[in-house]
């Protein structure tokens, strides 16, 4: 795989509803708590620093955002969620949007969960995780900001996580979009479900 394919991704859409989608060949969709790192991971992956916007205020994904890469094959960042700050309604409408794209969207081919190496699993990941299992629907987990834990720690911390989230460590994609770590294996796996 040419990792100069998602070199050239462009940016697609902004939608507020996933109704307002058309149709693409191929899927794949980021989701996570807010200010876990999904624009900054989709911009790693690109090689392309403002390609998805990034804030450090959470809560600021509030639409369904989705970038070409070719060939109507897409990466898709979705709201991120639990961000406390937002009025219930808006948090609830944010829910159903995300609900509705991840079990209507033909070509979604997999979900990929982000969990933030410091928080550590949440129980909206723990839910997201328990209703993507009920689906069959294929999903990766990913631990981002991996570069933020010691590395004399980072061994234990991959053990609590895997724990945690009831899988086992090697299962896992251990990534950090701020220093490239495990960003080639990630072109691979996406590659493989849009079949780049």
């Amino acid at each position: 795989m040419n990792k100069s394919v998602f070199n050239t991704a462009q940016f697609h859409a902004c939608v507020d509803s996933a109704h307002k989608l058309d149709d693409a060949q191929a899927e794949v969709a980021f989701v996570g708590r807010s200010n876990v790192g999904k624009s900054s991971l989709i911009n790693a992956l690109c090689g392309r620093h403002l390609l998805a916007k990034v804030s450090k205020t959470p809560g600021k994904t509030r639409t369904i955002n989705v970038f070409f890469i070719r060939d109507g094959k897409w990466i898709v960042d979705l709201p991120g969620y639990g961000f406390a700050a937002v009025p219930i309604k808006e948090r609830n409408n944010w829910k159903d949007m995300i609900e509705y794209y991840l079990s209507n969207r033909p070509s979604l081919k997999a979900i990929f969960v982000l969990v933030d190496a410091c928080v550590g699993a949440t129980a909206l990941d723990r839910q997201m995780l328990a209703w993507l299992k009920s689906t069959g629907m294929p999903y990766h987990i990913i631990v981002n900001k991996i570069d933020r834990i010691a590395q004399i720690k980072l061994v234990e911390q991959r053990q609590i996580l895997a724990v945690d989230l009831k899988v086992m460590p090697e299962s896992i994609l251990w990534v950090s979009a701020k220093k490239g770590t495990g960003i080639k294996e990630l072109y691979t796996i996406i590659s493989s479900f849009l079949a780049l």
